[in-house]
């Protein structure tokens, strides 16, 4: 009976000893992970296989959803919520999430990741979101298409704009993604509201469609839809790497910020939510990031040592980015104001702001090598005109009056009732005369040279 005792107890503070040494994550994580998240299958299939590969017990879900569809959901969703963990690469959603108490706080193990890319914190300050990857904003085209069509290789935001683009390029918009938003946002940040929203129209004047989604634009240009994209750079570089006849550049107006990722509050598998960001930011998932499907900017400085020859480092090079120091709580005050002005004044009245920015591009090419003071004037005023705003950056921002546009046009015909429809009507009557009367002007500068 005693060896018995002996024996049992023996087998048993082995089994111990063999839970003990074993990984916590091993033993220790639920079953399930849901993940909300704005990323195309590329990245979300090639990090889920990696993760369960590692933790084999654990079935990863992804829910898709644009960016702003997703804070949508987990807003509506948090009296009852199912979702663990939110992934997607706009830190002004994760602020917005964080705002509405929607975020818990986590304290990542792993070591290595700097406090900073470029001049931005690579994590929330206050623990809520964690950056796992670096994002920039540029151009991406299909170099085949340009060669075809004699078109030069953009090296700025401005270039877009010039005449010989008219019809080539392409762009989501940013009430459908949240990395457009950020893209509109930090040229206007960069340039100042009026100068910014100046330049985001003439460029729009020359736009052959505006995509339902952000991976719309990579798709068009990898297939010569049309010439040149507006993306996050990781859409153009893993284009690149996967072999499509394309190039990208970081213009100089343009920032870097974190890709990032939090868990939602009340998650139902906390443990399993908080292996997932280890492991992302473990050597070996910083190494994903550097798949030719991916090709995100590792925010661990160690991995670029395996990343290609020409890939992009911005902990190297310092000029990506640097530009534009980014505000965080400036894009938050004025998310909602920024997506509806941009619907009104491109998404649904594109063919207008076309047409209107022919009319000008032809009366200038008229006008060139030419003196008409008459003509010069009406050119400048058509052009004001479709520059023109109709609110201010101050108002933008108020907090009171960025709470109206709750509502997200999918399409023109999308029903917006209240407040936010009386605005965007206003907004709207003032946008189509804008533009009519700057067709006309243009046109009645043409037929004065």
């Amino acid at each position: 009976m005693t060896m018995k005792k002996t024996t049992l107890f023996a087998v048993a503070f082995g089994l111990a000893l063999a839970v003990l040494a074993a990984p916590l994550g091993a033993v220790a994580l639920e079953k399930k992970l849901v993940i909300v998240t704005s990323y195309p299958p590329d990245t979300t299939t090639t990090v889920k296989k990696a993760f369960e590969k590692k933790h084999p017990g654990v079935k990863v879900e992804m829910l898709k959803k644009k960016t702003t569809a997703g804070i949508k959901y987990l807003q509506e969703t948090a009296s009852n919520n199912r979702s663990d963990m939110f992934w997607a690469s706009a830190p002004d959603a994760f602020e917005v999430l964080k705002g509405d108490n929607l975020l818990q706080k986590y304290k990542v193990k792993i070591k290595g990741i700097p406090k900073k890319v470029g001049a931005f914190p690579i994590n929330d300050p206050e623990g809520y979101y964690k950056g796992f990857a670096a994002s920039g904003y540029g151009i991406m085209w299909n170099t085949r298409y340009l060669k075809a069509k004699k078109l030069p290789e953009p090296k700025t935001w401005a270039d877009l704009a010039k005449p010989v683009y008219h019809g080539h390029v392409g762009m989501s918009a940013p009430s459908r993604s949240g990395t457009t938003h950020l893209t509109v946002e930090t040229l206007l940040q960069g340039k100042g509201w009026e100068k910014g929203w100046a330049e985001w129209k003439a460029i729009a004047g020359n736009f052959k469609t505006v995509t339902e989604r952000s991976f719309g634009v990579p798709d068009g240009v990898n297939s010569g839809q049309f010439g040149l994209g507006i993306v996050i750079d990781f859409f153009g570089l893993s284009s690149e790497a996967s072999g499509f006849p394309v190039k990208f550049i970081y213009p100089p107006v343009t920032t870097l910020v974190p890709a990032n990722i939090a868990i939602v509050k009340n998650a139902p598998h906390p443990k399993a939510a908080a292996a997932f960001i280890e492991f992302l930011l473990s050597p070996g998932g910083q190494e994903v990031l550097l798949d030719k499907k991916i090709r995100r900017l590792p925010v661990n400085p160690a991995t670029y040592a395996k990343a290609p020859a020409d890939f992009p480092n911005p902990f190297k090079d310092k000029s990506i980015g640097a530009a534009v120091k980014f505000d965080l709580q400036l894009s938050k005050n004025r998310y909602n104001v920024i997506n509806s002005l941009f619907d009104v004044m491109v998404t649904y009245r594109l063919s207008d702001l076309r047409a209107a920015t022919k009319a000008i591009q032809a009366a200038e090419a008229q006008m060139s090598g030419k003196k008409n003071m008459a003509a010069s004037k009406l050119i400048d005023e058509a052009k004001a005109l479709v520059a023109k705003v109709p609110i201010t950056a101050a108002q933008a921002s108020k907090k009171e009056f960025n709470a109206i546009f709750k509502k997200k046009r999918k399409k023109a015909t999308t029903k917006v009732t209240g407040r936010q429809a009386e605005i965007e009507r206003e907004w709207d009557a003032q946008v189509k005369a804008n533009y009519a009367k700057a067709r006309a002007l243009a046109e009645k500068a043409a037929s004065m040279l």
